[in-house]
């Protein structure tokens, strides 16, 4: 399922990852490189497989870890109202 961040959640991008802002708590998140991957895949439309196959391909990462990291992501993202 495609990952969309809520309406009070700004991102920027930089050198070390992304940084996301929740306007409503006013709590920063820093996500590094594999997780600005994983998001900036699944923000184009890419289900999670297709975001597990992403960071397979980027970094050297077995199949079952990169889908249990995909995961945990996506479930903390949504667990915190930053993602739909």
């Amino acid at each position: 399922m495609a990952l969309r961040f809520g309406a009070d959640v700004c991102t920027a991008t930089t050198d070390y990852g992304t940084v996301l802002l929740d306007q409503r708590s006013g709590e920063y998140w820093e996500l590094n490189p594999t997780a600005t991957l994983v998001i900036s895949t699944l923000m184009t439309g890419a289900n999670e497989d297709e975001a597990a196959t992403a960071l397979m391909r980027e970094y050297d990462v077995a199949e079952a870890q990169a889908r249990d990291d995909v995961t945990a992501l996506v479930a903390e993202l949504r667990a915190s109202g930053l993602a739909a």
